[in-house]
């Protein structure tokens, strides 16, 4: 439940954050233009189960705990520049010639999918805009305890991020396909996705001296 007179505010707020480019963007647009729209909607579905489960911990004041600890904060962020870095070097060494079949695979939708609910779980700032971000919108006007408030603010969230991303995909992914018969493209296909997992590794440590 949300209190009506918070509502155009938030969406107004929400729908501002997801228009502004951010890693979990260039993530979803990258896997949809070097795979298809297929891998696309799997990075996109990963995004928002990160967001749900965020959303839980958002609610039960468990994240609230973690981020009070800048030792925690520090380890989860080297943790996740770490564990992109790693998908960067995997990426690249794969081959080039597999890349057409995995283009098509099964496999790669849900290899994406998973590294995207992990790149948003390792980002501390993900976890911290669930901290911050939300309870700002709890209202004491209504009856709904702040933990309902927060499910219920969280889930629209996600609710639009989903339908955000999904016509980002569908946009960009007409282009993918495109590109997904293109021999030259096939080669580097990998090699791509691998720049990207490196620079969101890299922006991800930078955040460590913020």
């Amino acid at each position: 439940m949300i209190d009506p007179n918070m509502l155009p505010v938030y969406l107004t707020a929400v729908v501002a954050l997801l228009l502004v480019p951010g890693p979990d963007m260039l993530l979803i647009v990258s896997a949809s233009l070097s795979y298809g729209k297929r891998v696309g909607m799997a990075a996109s579905l990963g995004n928002a189960t990160s967001g749900l489960i965020l959303t839980g911990l958002a609610a039960t004041g468990v994240s609230a705990m973690i981020a009070m600890s800048p030792t925690a904060l520090t380890i989860l962020q080297y943790v996740g520049a770490a564990y992109l870095l790693k998908m960067s070097i995997d990426m690249w060494r794969a081959s080039p010639t597999d890349s057409a079949e995995l283009a098509h695979h099964q496999g790669m939708g849900k290899y994406l999918y998973k590294r995207a609910v992990m790149t948003n779980l390792l980002n501390p700032k993900a976890l911290l805009f669930f901290v911050l971000f939300l309870p700002q919108f709890i209202s004491q006007q209504i009856q709904a305890s702040s933990s309902t408030q927060l499910l219920t603010l969280g889930l629209l969230l996600n609710i639009l991020g989903l339908v955000f991303n999904l016509l980002l995909v569908a946009i960009v992914g007409k282009l993918g396909n495109a590109m997904l018969t293109n021999t030259r493209v096939q080669m580097y296909q990998h090699k791509i996705m691998a720049l990207v997992f490196a620079a969101l590794a890299a922006w991800l440590f930078a955040q460590q001296s913020l």
